[in-house]
């Protein structure tokens, strides 16, 4: 080989449902990418198993992000749409990244400790594995980048760290097989089996926060429905979501650094500009000045007609769980033959008998 293949890969939990922030954050990202990639988009339900074992309707749950994926414009016959525990590679190869990190890396991971929160001898073994498990899922398929959020950003670097000592340990044993890549970290050169992914971070709204604090991520968990936008809210919900946003007495400014210290304007201008691929200047650059009596009247307009059309075939293609399986066992099926050809690869490099 001479170059890695570039392939974009991405995945999606199935727990709880899915909001306006994993629509501008992620599926939207998804949907463009698409256009000019190779893609693979994933359900990852074995890392649904971290927040909570037992699940109440874990197939529904895995349906429901099949069915937004499919319903924001994502093509399951031009790129690959899978649920994550139909390719067993991806625990196998999690188990070699488990042996190949080291508990330093993971001891640095912040997103454990939020989860974990203070008794953290109570959490499970797998959301401390969490990030090694998404390391293999993405270099399964030796994919090169990966669209994240900001929160994903220290795992996706950890993928890195990881791909690099596989890469150094096992240089000697994979030049023999022609499946390297000579590439180049830093000043270092290196015959490298995986590729060093690089992030896909970008937009207006990457982050999106919650409608009731705009400190706060806009999260499934939040007890407070009225902090989130569902992707399946009708407009009525969505309406009055917005209208009942928290704000501040302020007007809006008419340059973006007068959202400095206003994190709930600041929201609500750059979801408004998500929606409308805007940037935030631009947005003030029409609304400055305004109160939020005015403003928000035009973000819930623009909110239905950007989320309805995708609520209403979500809610069509749920009716029928057929299709969406069929989606999913053809995914998986492409998924595996790929999985099954960088395992033996791996399996080749480490030296397994097969």
């Amino acid at each position: 080989m001479s170059e890695f293949k570039p392939l974009v890969f991405s995945g999606v939990q199935p727990t709880g449902n899915l909001h306006l922030g994993n629509y501008l954050g992620a599926i939207r990202k998804f949907v463009a990418l698409q256009d000019n990639n190779d893609c693979m988009y994933c359900v990852v339900d074995l890392h649904a198993l971290t927040a909570q074992l037992v699940h109440e309707d874990m197939r529904g749950q895995i349906r429901s992000i099949t069915a937004a994926f499919l319903a924001a414009g994502i093509d399951p016959k031009r790129h690959i749409v899978f649920n994550q525990s139909q390719v067993p590679q991806h625990a196998e190869l999690a188990w070699i990244f488990n042996c190949v990190a080291r508990i330093g890396w993971m001891n640095r991971m912040t997103q454990f400790k939020d989860k974990a929160g203070k008794d953290r001898e109570q959490a499970s073994l797998g959301l401390y594995a969490y990030p090694s498990l998404m390391a293999a899922d993405i270099l399964v398929y030796r994919a090169t980048h990966v669209p994240v959020g900001e929160d994903q950003k220290q795992h996706l670097e950890l993928t890195r760290d990881i791909a690099m000592k596989f890469n150094m340990d096992f240089m000697e044993k994979i030049r023999p097989t022609g499946l390297g890549v000579d590439i180049t970290v830093g000043d270092e050169p290196v015959h490298a089996y995986f590729p060093m992914v690089e992030p896909l971070i970008d937009g207006p709204a990457p982050r999106v926060m919650s409608l009731k604090d705009g400190s706060k991520k806009m999260s499934k968990s939040d007890p407070s429905d009225l902090s989130r936008i569902n992707l399946m809210d009708d407009s009525e919900a969505i309406s009055r979501k917005i209208r009942k946003a928290k704000t501040d007495p302020d007007a809006l400014p008419s340059e973006v650094d007068g959202l400095k210290g206003r994190p709930e304007a600041d929201n609500l201008v750059g979801i408004f500009a998500a929606l409308a691929d805007k940037t935030k200047a631009e947005v003030l650059t029409e609304f400055g000045g305004q109160q939020f009596s005015v403003f928000k009247p035009a973000l819930v307009e623009l909110a239905v007609e950007v989320l309805a059309p995708i609520n209403a075939e979500m809610r069509r293609l749920m009716d029928d769980p057929g299709h969406i399986d069929a989606v999913l066992r053809d995914g998986g099926e492409r998924a595996r033959a790929r999985a099954e050809k960088t395992m033996t690869e791996i399996r080749d490099i480490i030296g397994f008998v097969r």
